[in-house]
């Protein structure tokens, strides 16, 4: 892992192991970046900063930099009552990408934490398979069922231990691409 992912990873588990994640506003544009900046402050002169210029993944482009603010204020209207709800808010956030780099590190987190206060839930994501997880994630803007059904499969009620929390942030990680050289937890 290159130093600066092996940074935003000790990041990560620092959020969790000081409790810092208890700070952080759940569900809304501002809580996401606090989350960014925590992530990748120090590390991208961007870090919490909402992006202006547009960005895409293979042949997707993800929305439109001149609308992003009006679209992520949308997005955090959304409601979030319901699994299916807080999910279709997720797949929106990821259309949406509102950052140059760290977007699906940042969103997962962001995720969970929305499940944990609204539903009493969490993703568990170390079972969490990456080829099916990246092919639905690809999928949601047509149809989030396929990513909401994986999900679910997945949703744990033990919402406070540091095991599932750090797997899956090791998982989220991995789903980018990167290694974490072993179990470093």
């Amino acid at each position: 892992m290159k130093n600066l992912d092996q940074k935003s990873l000790e990041n990560a588990y620092r959020l969790f192991e000081t409790n810092d994640i208890e700070k952080i506003e759940i569900g809304t544009i501002k809580g996401l970046q606090q989350i960014h900046k925590y992530l990748f402050g120090g590390l991208y002169d961007f870090a919490g900063e909402i992006r202006t210029k547009n960005i895409s993944k293979g042949n997707f482009r993800f929305a439109n930099a001149l609308y992003l603010n009006e679209i992520l204020t949308k997005i955090e209207k959304m409601p979030e009552e319901t699994f299916e709800e807080i999910i279709a808010k997720y797949v929106e956030m990821n259309i949406a990408h509102p950052f140059m780099e760290g977007n699906g590190r940042t969103m997962r987190i962001w995720l969970d934490m929305i499940l944990k206060t609204r539903l009493k839930k969490l993703v568990n994501w170390q079972f969490v398979d990456k080829t099916l997880y990246l092919q639905a994630m690809e999928r949601s803007p047509i149809n989030d069922l396929e990513i909401t059904t994986l999900l679910a499969k997945n949703l744990t009620d033990d919402i406070n231990s540091h095991e599932i929390i750090f797997k899956g942030i090791e998982q989220s990680y991995y789903y980018e691409g990167y290694e974490s050289g072993g179990d470093e937890r």
